[in-house]
């Protein structure tokens, strides 16, 4: 930590409002020191995060590509068996559009299954009912205004 200045002993002729000047300036240059760090980290996370996430759009668009030239491997291969060209691309295009509508559809069943959370609205509604009570003395008033009532 660097420090502005280096405080004299307490019994040199400091006052204790200037200590607390000299501590109020330390706690300022501490905090900016911190927010600077934090600063610092947080662009170096995002620098990292960044660089992921065009590796990733990178490592996507090749695996279509691999996806494509697979597909066609498998119409030839089709094709090798001895069915027609179109059957074989079509039947290839097929299974792929299967497969889409099957994802399509578990897609559907786990978001009609989505609470809109239901759980949190609730347990949220019980603690303010629960906070507005404790606020509250036996007779309906709030305790402030009891307190002030009988003293």
């Amino acid at each position: 930590m660097v420090r502005s200045e280096v405080p004299e002993p307490a019994g040199d002729g400091q006052s204790l409002g200037d200590l607390v000047a000299l501590a109020a300036k330390d706690v300022s240059q501490l905090i900016r020191y911190e927010i600077d760090l934090a600063k610092s980290e947080l662009m170096d996370d995002v620098q990292r995060v960044g660089l992921a996430g065009g590796l990733g759009v990178v490592a996507a668009f090749v695996a279509c590509l691999v996806l494509v030239l697979l597909s066609i491997a498998l119409a030839f291969g089709l094709v090798a068996l001895g069915i027609w060209t179109w059957a074989a691309f079509l039947i290839v295009a097929g299974a792929y559009v299967l497969f889409a509508v099957l994802a399509l559809g578990i897609a559907y069943l786990k978001l009609r299954r989505v609470s809109g959370l239901v759980k949190t609205r609730k347990t949220v509604t019980e603690g303010l009912e629960m906070l507005r009570h404790e606020n509250q003395s036996p007779d309906g008033q709030r305790p402030e205004i009891t307190a002030r009532k009988t003293g």
